[in-house]
């Protein structure tokens, strides 16, 4: 089975993350390291690779061309390949940008399964997988922390909080897992020293169909609003009435 996992490439969290004051976007001139939520959807394709005994891991991005820099911890942790769309034309990209560029970078490798973190380290916006698997025309499971391959299906287990569901998808499909669903391992000196020798491949917006969507322009940037007249109460064993005698105060009940 063919895996390709989605990855973000993100301001490492030790070299601080800032909003670039011209850009009024997240600075990403700094080191970049692969989102940690998506290290757990590496590691489960690293172990449904080795419980089928055969098949392939690639990793995909989108993003500056140091990005394959962050790229090759994957590899480092047994990933195969990785594959980089980088591009000035889709510098900006927005959610429905980003997307497209990634559905016909995953549609090229023919994947049986494409694996997502349940959100980014930076944006955290958590529904890319969706958008992805939308254009891709393909179902999706989000808030996995169990997953079995049976061969024509993928069967992912979720908390809900009424309970757990059970849900049974058809392959091809898209699965966002979340962080209880393993523990990544960490990688060796020897996969540190052989990711380098794995391929490494780049596309341009050319190859993905074009340029991407015009991404979103942030106009202003300004500090949330100060925050309005608020009390301390302290439970005395009266907290409740005094709580409703100051909501009845500003007229809220």
């Amino acid at each position: 089975m063919k895996i390709a996992v989605c990855v973000k490439a993100v301001p490492d969290a030790a070299a601080g993350r800032r909003i670039d004051p011209s850009t009024k976007r997240i600075d990403r001139s700094v080191e970049l390291a692969i989102s940690d939520f998506d290290t757990y959807a590496v590691e489960e394709a690293l172990r449904l690779k080795e419980a089928g005994g055969d098949g392939e891991v690639v990793v995909v991005s989108m993003g500056p061309e140091k990005a394959m820099d962050a790229l090759r911890k994957a590899l480092a942790m047994g990933a195969d390949r990785a594959v980089l769309i980088t591009d000035p034309g889709l510098e900006g990209a927005d959610l429905l940008g980003t997307a497209r560029a990634l559905a016909v970078a995953i549609e090229r490798e023919s994947a049986d399964l494409v694996l997502f973190g349940q959100q980014s380290a930076d944006g955290g916006g958590a529904c890319l997988w969706s958008a992805v698997a939308e254009r891709l025309r393909r179902p999706v499971i989000s808030q996995v922390s169990e997953l079995t391959n049976d061969g024509a299906s993928v069967i992912g287990k979720r908390q809900t909080e009424f309970g757990y569901d059970t849900i049974r998808a058809p392959l091809p499909a898209v699965i966002a897992v979340s962080d209880a669903i393993n523990t990544p391992r960490y990688p060796s000196l020897k996969g540190i020293m052989g990711a380098k020798k794995k391929p490494q491949d780049t596309l341009s917006a050319a190859d993905v169909g074009g340029a991407a969507a015009a991404g979103t322009t942030v106009i202003a940037l300004n500090p949330p609003p100060a925050r309005g007249e608020a009390r301390k109460i302290e439970d005395d064993g009266n907290a409740a009435e005094q709580i409703v005698e100051f909501l009845t105060e500003k007229r809220l009940v």
